[in-house]
C-alpha cells in the first residue's frame, strides 16, 4: 500500500473514498502472510492481501473473500488492527486491516487474483523484501509484525 495520508476528515472538493480491507494473517510460527502485487498500485511489491469492499459486504466478509481470492487460504476475520488512508488516482483508499485466523493451517497458499506470489515471512525475511510504501511502519505501529 502506498504511504498513508493523514486522516483529515471530509473537506470541500475532497476525493471520493473507496472502502478497502487488508488481512493480517500469521501462521502458527508467527510468520506473516504476504502477497507480491501483480497489479498497480504497488505492482511487484509485497503487501498483505486485500482489496475493495464490495457493495453489501461487511469488512469481515470482504477480507475473508480477498484473502481467499489472492492466496487460496480460507480465514476467519477477527478484530481491526489498524486503518490507513492511501492516496490513489482520483480517489482515497480507506483501508481497514483486520487480524485473520487460518481456518485450516494445512492448506498451502497459492497466488491468485491480482497476486503473482504468496508466502509467509518471518522478521528476517521481511527485511529483504521490497514492500509497499508505509506497510512496515503501519504494521509495526499496530504491533503485528512477524516474529
Amino acid at each position: 500500500m502506498p504511504s498513508p495520508a493523514p486522516d483529515s476528515g471530509p473537506a470541500a472538493g475532497a476525493l471520493p473514498v473507496v472502502a478497502c480491507v487488508g488481512g493480517v494473517v500469521h501462521d502458527a510460527a508467527g510468520r506473516l502472510l504476504l502477497i507480491r502485487r501483480g497489479t498497480e498500485p504497488g505492482r511487484g511489491r509485497w503487501s498483505v492481501p486485500g482489496g475493495r469492499v464490495e457493495p453489501g459486504e461487511s469488512l469481515a466478509e470482504a477480507v475473508e473473500r480477498e484473502v481467499l481470492e489472492e492466496t487460496g487460504l480460507p480465514v476467519r476475520a477477527g478484530a481491526v488492527v489498524g486503518r490507513v488512508r492511501v492516496p490513489g488516482r482520483g480517489v482515497v483508499y480507506d483501508v481497514v486491516d483486520l487480524a485473520c485466523a487460518l481456518v485450516d493451517p494445512s492448506v498451502v497458499p497459492v497466488a491468485g487474483d491480482d497476486a503473482d506470489e504468496v508466502t509467509f515471512v518471518d522478521a528476517a525475511a521481511l527485511e529483504q523484501l521490497s514492500c509497499t510504501d508505509g506497510l512496515l511502519e503501519s504494521l509495526g505501529a499496530w504491533g503485528v509484525l512477524p516474529r
